[in-house]
């Protein structure tokens, strides 16, 4: 038995020695499209029949290191043409490659990961967005929108009837992450949160994150949505547009110089304002007229990039986006804008065939203002928050077996809160008040993505985030765990553990997020919120690699959530911390999604059951909630069903549905009055004994859309189709808000008013509304 083992020692030992004495080498490059020159994201490379391969990351750089000999690589990315090429590997050797788009696939299959790539991936709870799908689906006023699309997902919930708002499995608005390359954007929501701030046209790919963070990512609870811009065409000059029902939009991109750098710009304003002020203009002379205030939202992205050299690139782009509402009498002005800007700096270096690096700096405003105007007094009410960013990622490949990440990155915040300013037109009296805080977060990290064997695969890593506040400093560790176990080529398990801490907080009675709403940095009075979570799930492909499913169950536990104590004072509030009350949080449930990513028929059934519950049990009555009792959050749906589904009928008609179904969200309503009329018996208050929250549930939610895409023969270079789209198919008269009534009368001759009852009713928003839009492209 001893010779045994000494046997096989001496083999595992002669093995490693062989492994380390044969020479390796490293073959590198860029993969971009063809037709664009646009780097392509999560391309699969492979050595066939070694079973060592990679993916190209977000700037479509990859690295494979292999053994000294020849191979046959193969490079495949769904809607392209895949691409097998012999290479004889003697030394490191860079090879950039340009896949052809496939005619046939583009226009039905998903762009992103391949379903087999998912399935060989340790990484889980991540759902990459398909910009052709989501262009074809159905949409409110004719506005694609990417962020009512995540809304179709598994484990994300909407807000409110059409809003952009979404919640990701028990979390609340202000844990989700949202960056647009790479810049944080703090409200992504035009028309009050029906809107997103996304203009599709200008969008590349947007990805998903539900659980099991990248290490790279830090800064919120609950989800990271990774929205990258288009770099622009680098070969020949092209535009696209289309003319809607409330707006229209216009992209132009093309070369600055041809095969080293591109520009793309693209732009979106609504018009119903246009109409109104015409409106206005001709009643001007009408004294029943009511005055229509006017309302418009635009946005503006522009892209730059230049490859310096063979291993330098440059980047540099902008977001600038406001909603602008004026109202205007005689004597009487009120207004109301606020919005976004971003702006992004980016610097690749390549140090080696195994060595990335990308560098970004990135800039954050985002604001809002409130002005009114009477009898020569006016008053200002606003908000504003800038980041400053400065952060480095690497890329190093050290094996076909372990490929490692390590940055580090800086925020430097600063908030403007409740700014008020009051002064009249002879500036006899001036009033400013307010309140500037700050805070510096930073961040560094590492994780190792290593294949122990083909059926083992183990991503772990590091974070270590802080935040310095002028009177606090606050620091801990955010580790990161992944495994993928494969039972099978067409099965694999997962299991995933993330912490997450959150240094700033929104504190929101709102469905959505909403433009006045508040940013409150960490400091000695509020604690940063923290988050771990669990996730363990199967991926499967079926029925010839035509369907993948998958099904996740997760378990999250918050500490230190934040919310307002009943009877807040909120207005003015130079310490608003003072109206906080600090809680815990549990969210669990079942997440299965389907899709078929292949063929003329696709799309996804996406089903989640969930619970979300959160209890504030302060050490004083002022601050707790509900007594101190654990009760279920606002956003609480215990069943939320998602069916998407596209059908190319011919190469010209595509015809498309979405069903939703979602159980009621949470509202609080009183539960006891107080009737008080004066001595005529006229004018009766109704007041509530006691602030309960969360206390009544609303209807179950369902609605069915349809679209229809005809496109028209293309004249020369000229491609054009109409979109009929058809929100709320059967107009169910969903419930928006919910209220108490109580009707009175008056009785037996009596001028008394005595209440007849007590009924809850409902507000609905949306009835069956048909949309017309003109796409275009040349």
């Amino acid at each position: 038995m001893l010779k045994r083992y000494i046997l096989c020692a001496i083999l595992l030992v002669s093995g490693l020695v062989n492994a380390y004495a044969q020479k390796s080498y490293t073959l590198s490059g860029y993969i971009k499209d063809k037709e664009s020159g646009e780097d392509l994201i999560g391309v699969s490379v492979v050595a066939e029949g070694t079973g060592n391969g990679t993916t190209a990351n977000d700037y479509g750089f990859y690295s494979l290191t292999l053994p000294e000999g020849p191979y046959t690589i193969k490079i495949s990315y769904l809607g392209y043409k895949a691409i097998e090429e012999k290479v004889n590997l003697k030394a490191d050797t860079k090879i950039n490659y340009k896949l052809e788009s496939d005619a046939e696939l583009k226009e039905v299959e998903v762009h992103g990961d391949a379903p087999r790539a998912q399935l060989d991936k340790t990484q889980m709870s991540k759902i990459d967005l398909n910009m052709d799908q989501v262009k074809k689906l159905p949409v409110l006023f004719g506005e694609v929108d990417v962020l009512k699309t995540l809304q179709l997902l598994p484990g994300v919930q909407s807000g409110s009837e059409g809003s952009t708002g979404f919640f990701v499995r028990g979390g609340a608005a202000d844990q989700n992450l949202i960056i647009l390359d790479e810049a944080t954007v703090y409200n992504a929501s035009h028309l009050f949160g029906f809107f997103s701030v996304f203009n599709s046209d200008a969008i590349k790919n947007v990805e998903l994150f539900k659980g099991d963070f990248p290490a790279k990512f830090g800064g919120r609870l609950s989800s990271v949505v990774d929205i990258t811009l288009k770099d622009g065409n680098k070969e020949t000059f092209h535009g696209e547009g289309g003319i809607g029902l409330i707006a229209s939009r216009f992209t132009l991109e093309g070369p600055l110089v041809k095969d080293k750098g591109s520009f793309i710009i693209s732009a979106r304003r609504t018009y119903v304002d246009v109409f109104t002020t015409l409106l206005n203009d001709r009643e001007k002379n009408n004294p029943n007229w009511t005055i229509i205030p006017a309302y418009y939202f635009y946005d503006l992205n522009a892209k730059l990039n230049y490859d310096l050299g063979p291993k330098d690139r440059i980047f540099a782009s902008g977001y600038f986006g406001r909603d602008v509402f004026n109202f205007n009498r005689g004597n009487f002005g009120f207004g109301f804008n606020w919005g976004n800007a971003t702006a992004t700096a980016r610097w690749n270096h390549v140090y080696s065939p195994k060595l990335f690096q990308n560098t970004t700096a990135t800039f954050t405003d985002y604001l809002y203002n409130i002005s009114s105007t009477a009898n020569q007094i006016t008053f200002n009410l606003g908000s504003h928050i800038q980041d400053w960013t400065i952060k480095t990622d690497f890329d190093y490949v050290a094996s076909s077996k372990h490929y490692i990440r390590f940055g580090a990155s800086e925020v430097y915040h600063i908030f403007d809160i409740s700014r008020f300013q009051l002064l009249t037109s002879d500036n006899t009296m001036s009033t400013t008040l307010g309140n500037s805080l700050y805070g510096h977060e930073l961040g560094a990290y590492v994780s190792d993505d290593w294949e122990i064997t083909d059926r083992l695969k183990l991503n772990y890593g590091l974070r270590w985030s802080g935040f310095i506040a002028p009177d606090a400093a606050y620091n801990g560790p955010e580790p990161r765990a992944a495994a993928r176990y494969k039972l099978s080529d067409n099965v694999s398990l997962k299991a995933s553990y993330t912490h997450m801490n959150q240094y700033v907080h929104l504190v929101s009675n709102s469905g959505s997020t909403l433009p006045t709403d508040v940013w409150y940095p960490s400091n000695a009075n509020v604690a940063p919120m923290k988050c771990d979570q669990v996730a363990i799930g199967a991926t499967a492909l079926v029925l010839g690699d035509k369907f993948l499913i998958t099904d996740e169950v997760y378990y999250k536990h918050y500490d230190n959530l934040v919310d307002y104590k009943n009877g807040a004072q909120l207005f003015l509030n130079k310490n608003l911390d003072t109206n906080f009350v600090f809680g815990q949080g549990w969210s669990y449930g079942n997440e299965i999604f389907i899709q078929k990513q292949v063929g003329k028929f696709t799309g996804w059934i996406a089903y989640t059951l969930a619970w979300s519950q959160v209890q504030f049990a302060g050490n004083t009555p002022a601050t707790t909630i509900n007594n101190g009792s654990v009760f279920y959050a606002k956003y609480d749906q215990r069943h939320n069903l998602s069916v998407v589904a596209s059908y190319e009928i011919t190469e010209r008609l595509t015809v498309s549905a979405t069903f939703v179904y979602t159980s009621g969200s949470l509202t609080s309503l009183p539960t006891s009055y107080a009737l008080i009329q004066d001595v005529t018996g006229s004018n009766p208050y109704i007041n509530t004994s006691e602030d309960v929250r969360n206390n009544v549930r609303i209807p179950d939610y369902n609605r069915l859309d349809l679209s229809l895409v005809w496109k028209f023969k293309t004249k020369k270079k000229w491609k054009s189709d109409l979109t009929l789209s058809i929100y709320n198919v059967y107009n169910r008269l969903n419930p928006y808000i919910v209220y108490i009534n109580i009707p009175s009368n008056t009785s037996g001759g009596s001028s008394l008013n005595i209440p007849s009852g007590v009924t809850v009713q409902q507000i609905s928003l949306f009835p069956i509304i048909p949309s017309l839009t003109y796409n275009f492209k040349f």
